[in-house]
């Protein structure tokens, strides 16, 4: 490994199962789903009229009023998911530091919702009803940008976009940043919010929705026999990252240690990953080399696991390739089955549920696995959380053209 050590000082996580950290992990732990009915239009001849909404957040408690008009959901998630996670970290961007610290926050999609809304009043009441503020806030870089603006940091920043493996490589890089010495500290995730009737139309479109209208709580299944495709989710994780000289510096409380990063590309399908998990495998074992584990030493997987049939079949081979016989007893679960598949924000709230599971000692189970497909014959910790003393956890995360990333935190010694 080059360069320095990185750890994690911060967390913050807004989910369809809670408006801050402490409530989305304790939801996370006792298997509630955040599925219901779509509140945000009507989903009249839409093949599939549920998802996993963030619900009742109070974004008035981070954003002046003007300014949430100027911004797009997820922007406004990841403002005030950055803000909660310094707060955690307990720490305020100091001017003079300023240029040592970065953001960097993957997001698949950008502001759909407004892209949508101000196409229609273009069509409807011609191009002089479109916003001035239109462009600055749909696109995806906005949300980084934004926590930049509130918060300070004048250090390295961009967008990660790699469809659903976005949050992980926007946490990989902003490790790399780190180790290069680019920076000593880095606000890093995802955040997504693509609940919109464009969205769930071009997923319909794809046949990647479960069409479970009548049962949503029960929709999300990962790794069962009767998936029928992944659940939309919304939402915002994001970790602060420190080189472990400056945390201790500073006194920080140091929550996990950064071990590993992989990525890889498919080079096979636009949304289809290759049945033997060729790709998944190799960004799985470089983070685990990285990292210095080898595949028995892993205490937790925290899978990509999206309910669709050709995702959780592939990863499952991956992991039996990347672990051989260890690939039966690691534990591994799937936070999507109770949030959803929140996109670009998914490796974000799943690698902060990751380095959860370090600190509680705590692996949340995968609800709704019911019955099993033969071919996913993994511990996927079905139905109830276990408790267990976990030094460390691989997160996965794989996307559409064929992008995937992995990884690796580990328990904190000094």
């Amino acid at each position: 490994m080059i360069g320095k050590r990185v750890v994690v000082t911060g967390l913050a996580a807004i989910t369809p199962i809670g408006n801050d950290l402490t409530e989305s992990w304790t939801n996370l732990v006792a298997g509630v789903s955040g599925a219901g009915p779509i509140t945000r239009f009507d989903t009249t001849g839409f093949d599939t009229t549920f998802a996993c909404e963030v619900k009742n957040f109070d974004e008035k408690a981070y954003i002046p009023h003007k300014q949430i008009r100027r911004m797009a959901i997820f922007t406004r998630f990841a403002v005030a998911c950055g803000l909660m996670a310094l707060e955690n970290a307990a720490y305020t961007v100091p001017d003079a530091e300023a240029s040592r610290v970065g953001v960097i926050v993957g997001c698949g999609l950008g502001g759909l919702e407004d892209l949508e809304m101000f196409h229609s009043k273009l069509l409807e009441q011609g191009p002089g009803r479109v916003s001035p503020f239109f462009i600055p806030m749909i696109i995806a870089n906005m949300a980084a940008g934004q926590i930049s603006i509130f918060t300070g940091a004048k250090g390295p920043g961009l967008c990660t976009t790699s469809a659903c493996a976005s949050g992980v490589h926007g946490i990989g890089y902003a490790y790399t940043d780190i180790l290069l010495g680019r920076a000593d500290v880095m606000i890093c995730g995802g955040a997504e919010s693509t609940i919109t009737p464009l969205g769930i139309a071009g997923f319909n479109a794809l046949k990647a929705l479960s069409t479970r209208n009548d049962d949503p709580a029960r929709a999300s299944r990962p790794f069962d026999k009767e998936r029928d495709g992944f659940v939309n989710g919304e939402g915002c994780g994001l970790l602060i990252l420190e080189s472990l000289e400056h945390a201790k510096a500073r006194g920080a409380t140091i929550l996990a240690e950064v071990g590993g990063f992989g990525a890889s590309l498919d080079a096979f399908h636009m949304t289809a990953p290759p049945e033997s998990g060729e790709g998944m495998a190799q960004a799985m074992s470089a983070a685990l080399r990285e990292a210095g584990l080898a595949p028995e030493e892993v205490g937790h997987i925290n899978a990509h696991g999206t309910s669709t049939y050709l995702n959780d079949l592939c990863e499952t081979t991956a992991i039996k390739t990347v672990f051989g016989s260890a690939a039966y007893t690691v534990p591994i679960t799937s936070n999507k089955s109770m949030i959803g598949h929140t996109l670009g924000a998914a490796g974000g709230i799943e690698a902060v549920m990751s380095v959860k599971t370090i600190m509680e000692g705590v692996i949340p189970p995968t609800i709704n696995l019911e019955n099993p497909d033969p071919a996913c014959d993994l511990d996927y910790c079905p139905g109830v959380a276990r408790k267990a003393e976990v030094s460390s956890v691989l997160c996965n995360s794989f996307g559409f053209g064929g992008a995937n990333a992995c990884i690796v935190f580990k328990k904190f010694t000094d």
